[in-house]
């Protein structure tokens, strides 16, 4: 009741004012709505998109050193298909984000403890301290820029890490998979068939599947693919999912926890279990390259570089090189592929 007479004092007041001041008035109200219209659109993020290239939708000034290398890929492989991902990120926040810093306890992004990486590949933070197994250390921003940067991708030997990892019928074969599997765990066309099926049901690229898995395990397995007796069941975890922490005994222990919770009493189990975790955990949010996989620069969940598959920085190099061996070998590596290439701003 208060409220409702404090409104019609306001109105009769300016029912009273002379013309001139009731002009006034106004127009200091229509500025003020005008402000405060540009202010809220200022702060509202442009929301990303794709969009699929044609060859001549690509602003070179805007994004420059993109389109003679995709230009390039598709002039060798004219079934490949092309979609820009503008992720609508300044591309120093990005490599500021991806960055290590004092308020994180680990890493985003690790490389191995090698004298094969260049000294400045190792972050001024924590520079000789080891993560994970006692084998691997912190990534500067200039690993993460070099690795991060599509244009340092864009190219024969590393586009797989932009493939769409959706199933495309008729690009598999049991030959291809068993390029990547022999004189492995997964070796035997009874498992290439398997994966195959399994992606298939779950819409993923079994090739993709058969990368990951060698990609995690190594060709001849470890504990958690061959099997590991845990609070009194053997579980096992080929994925590794939430496999981590800073000792083999942790990343175990922490890997077999989860695969009890979920049941995961056979291979069988866990390969299809694992399937299904990363479709629903990544695919399906918009992660579905080995690189979103890795740099979680997609904001469909609304959040951002929190949620990434796994610390390695290197992991999508090796095994976008998987895949193509793969597609190589089995003769599909011309079908119609699509690769999701992202976009920076001020780059």
């Amino acid at each position: 009741m208060e409220k409702s007479n404090i409104l019609k004092k306001i109105l009769t007041n300016i029912k009273n004012m002379p013309k001139k001041a009731k002009i006034i008035s106004a127009t200091i109200l229509i500025l003020l709505i005008i402000v405060v219209l540009i202010v809220v659109l200022i702060s509202i993020p442009k929301k990303q998109k794709y969009v699929e290239y044609n060859g001549e939708n690509l602003n070179e000034e805007k994004y420059p050193g993109y389109k003679e290398l995709i230009d390039k890929l598709k002039e060798s492989h004219p079934n490949w298909k092309f979609t820009l991902f503008y992720t609508r990120l300044d591309w120093n926040e990005v490599i500021e984000n991806e960055g290590h810093s004092d308020s994180r306890t680990n890493p985003l992004n690790l490389i191995p403890d090698s004298d094969e990486y260049p000294e400045n590949w190792r972050c001024e933070i924590d520079k000789d301290k080891t993560f994970d197994n006692g084998t691997w250390l912190c990534a500067s921003d200039i690993a993460i820029k070099h690795q991060i940067d599509p244009r340092n991708i864009i190219n024969e030997e590393n586009i797989f890490q932009f493939k769409e990892l959706n199933h495309i019928e008729g690009a598999y074969t049991k030959e291809g998979i068993n390029v990547i599997t022999e004189n492995s765990f997964l070796a035997g066309d009874s498992i290439a068939q398997a994966l195959i099926d399994a992606g298939r049901k779950a819409n993923l690229d079994p090739y993709f599947i058969a990368s990951r898995l060698i990609q995690e395990q190594g060709r001849e397995g470890t504990t958690l693919s061959k099997g590991y007796e845990y609070d009194g069941m053997i579980v096992y975890n080929p994925f590794n999912i939430k496999a981590s922490g800073n000792s083999r005994e942790e990343i175990l222990n922490n890997g077999a926890e989860y695969a009890k919770q979920q049941g995961w009493d056979s291979l069988e189990k866990a390969l299809l279990g694992g399937i299904e975790f990363l479709k629903e955990g990544y695919i399906n949010v918009g992660q579905n390259t080995l690189y979103l996989q890795k740099f979680d620069v997609v904001n469909q969940d609304e959040e951002l570089y929190t949620h990434q598959y796994m610390q390695n920085l290197l992991a999508p190099e090796s095994e976008a090189n998987n895949m193509r061996e793969i597609y190589e070998e089995s003769g599909t590596v011309d079908t119609e592929l699509n690769f999701i290439i992202p976009l920076y701003e001020n780059m």
